[in-house]
């Protein structure tokens, strides 16, 4: 980073080796694990390849949410502290992630070394999951809907101050957040930084339906998860393994469904965005508020509660389904062809 040496970040980054990376190809992306959906990722970590911190994380709603010059000097001084309590003894840090190189992922080499390419960091996670996908592996709660968002339970950070606290509401306030609140661990594990808190989050299990939050005063806080907590939009996402759909939808009301006829427990959505692209690809025929009650003749789902995540979950990318579709009062069934994104490799 470009920072006057006299700053206060500068001052901070002087005391830290700095190294950029910026090609993977022989680098072991098992120490630096985290959702490679990011922008900007810093690691802090000694010789010993013991990780202090990470800095970075993102939701969908811009890739700098929660990135702040502030909150970065804050970690740089948090990670020097924890620097010195290592060297006395006085700090235990967890093992290193396990390694992996991408040359262990042979979809990757068959894209990137075979072809004399370079393995750029955008490409590990998607080659990561389109491997799981080839190997009957993927978990696509776990491994496509990464990075479950804060807002979801009810957390608002003051960015700036790291992992203070700003609005606690929703399942969070119920548990007994508040505003001030410093976070300390989650799930068990010590946090530093957001990057710490979301990549933490990340391995919760989807299953789940608590979670244990501890905050600076000392208390333990058990947040009841709310359904579908892991949910994020993947539209900022490049995944090769999201079928790509060219419409967006929102579930139906229990009253909604009731007036129409259709299962308390549905998946039954109605469709609030077309994407003007649908045409041209020939995804569907849908129209603005339509409703789509069933897909492949299905109209209900353990986990799916809109027509538009049993896709997203239930069909891989470019394969086909034929929607339940009520337009006008009348019942119609409408194909629809997804798609596989496709960006540069």
């Amino acid at each position: 980073m470009l920072s006057p040496k006299d700053s206060p970040l500068g001052k901070q980054l002087s005391q830290y080796v700095c190294l950029r990376i910026t090609r993977l190809d022989d680098v072991d992306v098992g120490l630096f694990e985290r959702d490679w959906n990011n922008t900007i990722y810093f690691f802090a970590f000694n010789a010993d390849e013991k990780i202090y911190f990470r800095y970075g994380g993102r939701d969908s709603a811009s890739p700098d949410t929660y990135l702040n010059v502030d909150s970065l000097e804050l970690a740089l001084r948090q990670g020097l502290q924890m620097h010195e309590q290592y060297l006395g003894g006085a700090l235990k840090l967890p093992e290193r992630p396990k390694a992996l190189f991408p040359r262990e992922i042979p979809l990757l080499v068959q894209r990137t070394f075979a072809q004399r390419q370079c393995v750029e960091c955008h490409l590990i996670g998607d080659f990561q999951n389109l491997q799981r996908q080839q190997d009957g592996v993927l978990d696509k709660l776990t491994h496509l809907y990464r990075s479950p968002d804060i807002k979801t339970i009810g957390i608002e950070l003051d960015v700036p101050k790291g992992l203070v606290v700003k609005q606690a509401t929703g399942a969070a306030q119920a548990a007994g957040m508040k505003a001030g609140d410093r976070i300390v661990t989650w799930n068990g594990a010590p946090v530093v930084t957001f990057g710490d808190l979301q990549y933490q989050y990340d391995k919760v299990d989807r299953k789940a339906a608590k979670l244990t939050v501890q905050v600076d005063r000392g208390e333990s806080l058990q947040i009841t998860l709310p359904p579908r907590w892991w949910w994020t939009d993947l539209r900022f996402r490049q995944s090769s393994v999201d079928p790509r759909l060219d419409f967006e939808d929102r579930p139906l009301t229990a009253e909604e469904k009731s007036k129409l006829g259709l299962p308390p427990d549905g998946i039954a959505s109605q469709v609030k965005y077309v994407s003007e692209f649908a045409k041209i690809r020939k995804t569907h025929d849908l129209r603005t508020g339509d409703i789509i009650y069933a897909v492949d003749g299905v109209e209900r789902d353990e986990i799916a509660n809109t027509a538009e995540l049993f896709l997203k979950l239930r069909k891989k990318a470019g394969e086909s389904a034929t929607l339940g579709v009520i337009r006008s009062g009348q019942r119609i069934q409408m194909p629809l062809h997804s798609y596989q994104l496709s960006f540069r490799k």
